[in-house]
């Protein structure tokens, strides 16, 4: 295995170029703590962006900061806390659910379209993603968007790349908006609700006017003995204390909330934006986005063919995360057939890499989305180089 460092988009350029005509397959590289996600790839070589690093932009004002792509995650954000700020979009950490070192880069957190609880209201990774760099598999570089959000006419290159975990092309640098950091930030929290009920409070809650940032739902034995389901407020002072009042009034028949402010508050809502509820067993963890209302239906028809599942609720209800015996096939034929009727869709995050060799860990799209995606693909990288079979066999 040849592990390729460049040090300027020059170099990375060089790199990819040298290895055309020989087909050679790259795997891409940040802090080497998320190489668990996706299907697993026989690669010759490996790409790291480790030596691509250091903020390139920051403007308070502007509240847009770029990066080159192996900067570390915890600099960027140390950076923008210093002046009051933060990223929008709360990016997971994997370390903990896929037993990983080393640390996050904000390469990896652009590649993986990597988000966390706030999605409900700040949107995704790739909702705050405003400009990329990065080289393609002809060896070119590339450069899409820039230091504001504006329409575009045409190919949105920003938002294709986000969320393509590297399999078009390797990122030099990224540019996101960030936003204020809150004044003040409070949690309710509900016991005992049943997951249908937690979930018909949190639609309520995400539909008034009131505006919870995150709404999770964890049942009876995840972290805790008894059900307890979680709004997050942020804001002013003023307004958190309003809001905070208003909602426990329009929730009223659920019962009067707890309220959490301070460390309690954040290390919960980072167990749940971690999943580490799930960290340190040998359990397969799935991620089942579907409508919130179809949620507990589909978990219930889950859980009748697989007992001993787990499984906690995010995102109001829209993202479950499902624990499952490993078996053979991290139970994927039943754990998609049983969400059929339901629709939605289901990503296999941690299973042993023979087990994501032999199943479909993404998604399995319609004939004519795979065309589309090997088209796409083509397009960027002719001869296949970057992270073949990555998310679907044969692309």
């Amino acid at each position: 295995m040849t592990l390729h460092i460049p040090t300027t988009e020059p170099q990375a350029c060089a790199i990819v170029k040298s290895l055309i005509d020989g087909a050679t397959p790259l795997s891409i590289m940040g802090g080497n703590t998320r190489t668990g996600l996706g299907r697993p790839t026989q690669t010759q070589s490996t790409l790291s962006s480790a030596g691509l690093t250091g903020i390139t932009l920051y403007e308070p004002a502007e509240m847009v900061i770029g990066a080159r792509a192996g900067t570390s995650l915890a600099l960027v954000q140390q950076t923008l806390a210093e002046r009051g700020q933060m990223l929008p979009f709360e990016p997971m950490d994997h370390r903990d659910l896929l037993g990983t070192e080393g640390e996050p880069t904000i390469g990896a957190v652009a590649a993986g379209n990597i988000s966390g609880p706030r999605r409900i209201n700040a949107g995704a990774a790739r909702d705050s993603l405003i400009g990329i760099r990065m080289v393609n598999g002809r060896g070119e570089l590339v450069k899409s968007g820039g230091r504001v959000m504006k329409n575009v006419t045409g190919l949105d290159l920003v938002k294709l790349v986000a969320g393509s975990f590297g399999t078009l092309g390797f990122l030099t640098e990224v540019t996101f908006r960030v936003l204020p950091v809150p004044e003040r930030i409070v949690t309710l929290v509900w016991r005992g609700l049943s997951d249908e009920a937690a979930v018909s409070l949190l639609s309520a809650a995400l539909g008034s006017p009131f505006e919870p940032f995150a709404a999770a739902h964890l049942p009876e034995g995840i972290g805790a003995d008894q059900a307890r389901t979680l709004l997050r407020l942020e804001n002013f002072s003023d307004s958190v204390v309003y809001r905070s009042h208003e909602l426990a009034d329009l929730l009223r028949v659920h019962g009067a909330p707890e309220m959490l402010e301070g460390d309690a508050s954040q290390d919960l809502w980072r167990d749940v934006r971690d999943a580490r509820f799930f960290a340190g067993t040998d359990e397969a963890v799935w991620r089942l986005s579907l409508a919130p209302t179809a949620g507990p239906r589909a978990v219930a028809a889950i859980a009748e063919r697989l007992p001993g599942a787990r499984w906690f609720y995010d995102w109001g209800g829209g993202l479950v995360w499902l624990a499952v015996p490993a078996g053979v096939d991290a139970a994927a034929a039943t754990i998609r057939s049983a969400m059929q009727p339901h629709g939605g869709h289901a990503t296999l995050v941690r299973a042993p890499a023979t087990i994501r060799a032999t199943v479909a860990v993404f998604q399995p799209l319609a004939e004519p989305l795979m065309r589309v995606t090997a088209d796409i693909k083509k397009s960027f990288d002719p001869v296949g180089l970057f992270e073949p079979g990555r998310m679907y066999a044969g692309i």
